[in-house]
């Protein structure tokens, strides 16, 4: 369990327990959690270690035995998969098409005896149906609409554990708990219980963001009761709190696609002969009100573009050469343009420049561990106004995103950094300073469209 770190609507685990039956087997959900991955902090380490607890929980009734593992330092859980799997007759794993995930795979993948079987848990869309990938939300918006039903009909089911019946393992071999012992998950969870680990300690878990399924849940049902009717006119207004919040959950894997998207369908009544022409429009499709329309094609269309081009080009969805070629061969013409203020990297990460709005946004990010989806795209145009070259720009955004955000290190979150840059977007007239034809945006503008006052309150100083 290292991507889709759930006990319900999870491909992955479903398909672990129907070769449990089959086989006539114990099933073991071995959940590791390693310290030798870039930006590996307090805030992430506790983040995972909740959802491991709801998920040890979650599982205390079923004959199914749970083997959470939490590194102690780095490299002392490598060999472990391997030799859990010497007593194995298949290892069943999570399919993740970004950071190390698909780097570490491909590193044991040939060190296991026994077969290792990937599952694609990660969206509506299986990562291997699209046969090409997708320039532009129109046309990826268009393929879904041809394809979406079929993907609806096969959903993961609710509980795979729901009356499983297979054997109970007595125990996991005493050589294996007494070198890799399981993790006492509550002397982690405990004040100063990550301190002893080789991670980022600067970095302090979020105090408003709890991870693990059970805090997920409650943020999904709050948002279908007190969000989801506000989501069209108020989602872009940072005071108005009518997002999900659900961004850090999905990139764990402590929620999924499935659940929010079926619970949406539901609550708006919606049946299948709704569905409208496959036209590539964000709206009239689904036929449910604006608002579910609004948020069905956020989690769907853009959500899953991210995750199409990070299965399909796993060696440059991170980098700058994967930009269109209209948008560098803009930045590239505009590349020695004065720029009106250049900044560190350490200013931007403390919040220390001229711009009050962007400073709050960057505070928040730090604070939380979460940005308003609106500011996090103005906070990007800035860094991109305030660096030397385009390419620091990028990375300075990388950095601070996956070094406090709880969503980052995700192909969604990598969409919205690209975004800045031109990616999924269109040529912009007129040609602009430094922006060349990307598009452009600026903080006075955010404060006459966006409601900001509380949000600045709280985060402007």
């Amino acid at each position: 369990m290292i991507a889709s770190r759930r006990t319900h609507h999870n491909f992955a685990l479903q398909h672990a327990v129907d070769r449990a039956r089959s086989l006539g087997k114990p099933l073991v959900i071995f959940e590791p959690l390693r310290v030798r991955y870039r930006w590996a902090s307090d805030r992430i380490h506790r983040f995972i270690i909740e959802g491991m607890r709801d998920n040890r929980a979650a599982l205390l009734e079923t004959p199914v035995t749970y083997y959470p593992y939490v590194e102690p330092e780095p490299g002392h859980g490598t060999p472990l998969l391997a030799e859990l799997s010497q007593r194995a007759c298949t290892v069943v794993t999570d399919e993740y098409p970004c950071f190390f995930l698909p780097r570490m795979i491909a590193a044991v993948k040939d060190k296991l005896p026994s077969s290792l079987e990937l599952v694609d848990s990660n969206g509506i869309i299986p990562l291997r149906l699209p046969e090409k990938t997708f320039t532009v939300a129109h046309s990826f918006r268009r393929w879904i609409q041809k394809n979406v039903l079929d993907c609806l009909l096969d959903q993961p089911v609710p509980n795979p554990l729901a009356g499983i019946d297979v054997p109970e393992l007595k125990r996991l071999p005493s050589e294996i708990t007494k070198r890799w012992q399981p993790a006492d998950l509550e002397s982690l969870l405990a004040p100063d219980g990550l301190a002893d680990l080789a991670i980022d300690h600067s970095v302090p878990p979020s105090p408003v963001v709890t991870g693990g399924s059970v805090a997920a849940g409650k943020r999904l049902a709050d948002f279908l009761s007190n969000g989801l009717a506000r989501y069209g006119t108020d989602r872009n207004h940072p005071d108005e709190h009518a997002t999900t919040g659900l961004s850090p959950h999905l990139h764990f894997g402590h929620i999924a696609a499935h659940e929010i998207v079926q619970r949406i369908l539901d609550q708006e009544q919606w049946t299948p002969d709704q569905i409208g022409p496959p036209a590539g429009k964000n709206n009239g499709f689904w036929n449910t009100s604006e608002a579910a329309e609004g948020f069905l094609d956020q989690i769907i269309t853009w959500r899953e573009l991210g995750f199409n081009l990070a299965f399909r080009q796993p060696d440059d969805y991170d980098k700058f050469d994967s930009l269109p070629q209209w948008a560098r061969k803009s930045m590239e013409e505009t590349r020695d343009d004065p720029r009106p203020v250049v900044y560190t990297l350490e200013q931007f990460e403390r919040a220390e420049t001229h711009d009050p709005l962007w400073n709050a946004a960057q505070r928040e990010l730090v604070r939380h561990g979460v940005m308003h989806n609106y500011l996090r795209m103005l906070w990007g145009k800035k860094i991109l106004q305030w660096t030397e070259t385009p390419r620091q720009a990028l990375q300075v955004m990388i950095h601070l995103n996956n070094k406090y955000g709880l969503d980052g290190r995700d192909p969604n979150s990598y969409s919205g950094i690209f975004w800045v840059l031109g990616r999924y977007d269109r040529a912009w007239g007129p040609k602009r300073p430094i922006f060349g034809k990307l598009r452009y945006m600026t903080s006075d503008s955010a404060r006459k469209k966006l409601r900001l006052k509380r949000y600045l309150a709280r985060f402007g100083a």
